[in-house]
C-alpha cells in the first residue's frame, strides 16, 4: 500500500551521502543542521505570509468583499508589501519597562511556534524531528508561547498590556486541557506517540472515519479548543481591539511586533496541521477499501501536496470561525471550557478507551 508515493528521505540520503563523501562527520552535522535551520525560516516566513493573504480573500469573500486586489495579480503580493514596511518600522524604546524581558518575549513566541512546526510531518520522509515521544514533545513545547504572552504584558507596564496577558494565560492555561485530552484519545486510538507512526496508522483509513464517535467528538472539541489556544476569534479575549487597543503587544513596534503576528498565523498552521496528522491521515492519501484502482490514482498525488491541502481545509474551518461568530465574554470562554469541553473531553477519552477495549474501532495498522 502506498508504494507510489515518493519518498522525501531518499533526497535527505543522497544529500547527506554527497556532503560525507568531502568533509568530516562533524562538518557534515554542522551543515545540516544549518541547511534545516534555513528551510525552516523560510518555510515559516512563506507559510506565514501566504496564511495572511489565505485569510484577507476568505475574510472577503464571507463579507461579499474583494479583499487585497492592488498589489500585484489579486493582491497576492499584498503581504510581502506589508512584510517589507514592518521590517524598516522603527522599534520604539520605552520608559519604565524591563528592557530585558520586553525583548525576550517575542522571541519565546516564536521559539514556540518554530518547535511545533518542525514536529509535523510535510512528507513521507520529510520530517524534521522525529523520534518515539513526537507528540509529547509537541504539546510540551507548544506551552512556551504562553510565557511569551505573559511577560510582553507584565514587562510592558500598561494596565492593557497586563490585563491581555492575563486573559491570555488563563485561557491558554485552561483550553491546552481540551488539546491535549483530544490528542490523547487519538493516541490511545492509535497506539503511539510517533508522528511517523500515526501517519502510517492511517494507511487504509484515515482516524476520522475508523474511529467512529469518538473521534468525531475529538476533532470537534479540538477544533474549538484549538481555536481558543491560539487567541483567533471568536476567543480573541486577549487581543480585544474595542476594549484593550491591541492587548498584550500593544505596546511593541517594528519586528517586535511582526514576531507576535507571524507567531498567530503559524500556530494556525500548527494547530490544523496536528488536526491533519491525528484525524485525516498526516501525508497519507485517501484510500477506499475494494477501490484499488481509486487507491492507486490517489498514492500518486506527492505526500507534501496531501498534508498541505488537509491542512489549508482545516485552517479555512478555523478561520471560518473567527469571521461568523460574535466574541464570548472572558466568563463565557472560561465557563464553555471548564463546565462542558472538559468533562466532555473526558467521557469521551473513556469512551474511546471501551471502543479499543471491545474492538468497535475500525481498521488501525500497527507498525513494528
Amino acid at each position: 500500500m502506498y508504494l507510489s508515493i515518493f519518498n522525501f528521505s531518499v533526497v535527505t540520503e543522497w544529500l547527506h551521502n554527497l556532503l560525507a563523501s568531502f568533509m568530516a562527520p562533524w562538518l557534515v552535522t554542522t551543515v545540516e543542521c544549518v541547511l534545516v535551520g534555513v528551510g525552516l525560516l523560510l518555510a515559516y516566513a512563506l507559510l506565514a505570509l501566504f496564511y495572511i493573504y489565505y485569510e484577507r480573500k476568505l475574510c472577503a469573500f464571507i463579507q461579499c468583499r474583494l479583499g487585497p486586489n492592488r498589489v500585484g495579480p489579486m493582491g497576492v503580493l499584498q503581504s510581502f508589501a506589508d512584510m517589507f514596511k514592518i521590517l524598516i518600522k522603527e522599534l520604539i524604546s520605552l520608559r519604565h519597562t524591563d528592557k530585558f524581558l520586553f525583548a525576550l518575549a517575542p522571541y519565546l513566541v516564536i521559539i514556540a511556534s518554530m518547535l511545533s512546526f518542525a514536529v509535523l510531518p510535510w512528507g513521507k520522509g520529510l520530517q524534521i524531528i522525529d523520534f518515539n515521544i513526537g507528540i509529547f514533545f509537541l504539546i510540551a513545547v507548544s506551552s512556551i508561547g504562553v510565557l511569551g504572552i505573559l511577560l510582553a504584558g507584565w514587562s510592558s507596564n500598561n494596565k492593557f498590556t497586563l490585563i491581555g496577558a492575563m486573559r491570555s494565560g488563563a485561557q491558554m492555561v485552561s483550553y491546552e486541557l481540551s488539546i491535549g485530552l483530544s490528542v490523547l484519545t487519538m493516541v490511545a486510538y492509535a497506539g503511539t506517540m510517533s508522528v511517523t507512526e500515526i501517519c502510517e496508522a492511517q494507511s487504509e483509513c484515515w482516524f476520522i472515519f475508523s474511529g467512529h464517535i469518538p473521534a468525531l467528538i475529538a476533532l470537534v472539541i479540538y477544533l474549538i479548543a484549538g481555536t481558543a489556544e491560539t487567541n483567533r476569534g471568536p476567543f480573541d479575549l486577549p487581543e480585544a481591539e474595542s476594549e484593550l487597543t491591541a492587548g498584550y503587544h500593544t505596546e511593541y513596534s517594528g519586528i517586535h511586533f511582526g514576531f507576535y503576528y507571524l507567531a498567530e498565523y503559524l500556530n494556525l498552521f500548527v494547530v490544523s496541521g496536528v488536526a491533519t496528522l491525528l484525524f485525516f491521515g498526516g501525508w497519507m492519501p485517501l484510500h477506499v477499501p475494494g477501490w484499488e484502482g481509486f487507491n492507486d490514482i490517489m498514492d500518486y498525488i506527492p505526500s507534501i501536496v496531501w498534508f498541505l491541502g488537509k491542512t489549508f481545509v482545516v485552517s479555512a474551518i478555523i478561520i471560518w470561525f473567527k469571521w461568523t461568530f460574535p466574541r464570548l465574554r472572558i466568563d463565557q470562554l472560561l465557563t464553555l471550557e471548564w463546565k462542558y469541553l472538559l468533562p466532555i473531553n473526558l467521557f469521551n477519552l473513556v469512551l474511546m478507551v471501551l471502543v479499543i477495549i471491545y474492538g468497535f474501532h475500525g481498521p488501525v495498522v500497527q507498525v513494528n
